[in-house]
């Protein structure tokens, strides 16, 4: 069997397995939000907005320690830190 003959049975061989594999879930129908739109519209039906602000590396970096302390997300433990910061300026 010439080299070029067995190229192209293996090209045939992977073809077939690829044809036969299903689409993961998280390509597929069952992807979430698979679009910056569709993200965006979720977002905006919690009465979320992006907000965006140049901080001081450490600051960040205690940020994120406190994010793996908690085990929440990011989002969720700046809104925290704000609403605390916030109602402490009011006193």
């Amino acid at each position: 069997m010439k080299n070029v003959q067995l190229q192209k049975l293996k090209g045939s061989g992977i073809q077939s397995r690829m044809k036969g594999e299903s689409t993961p879930g998280r390509y597929g129908k069952d992807a979430a939000l698979a679009t910056r739109r569709e993200r965006r519209e979720a977002n905006q039906a919690m009465g979320l907005v992006p907000f965006a602000v140049k901080l001081n590396s450490d600051l960040i970096a205690k940020v994120h320690a406190l994010q793996k302390e908690l085990g929440t997300e990011l989002n969720e433990v700046v809104a925290q830190l704000l609403e605390a910061g916030l109602a402490q300026a009011k006193k």
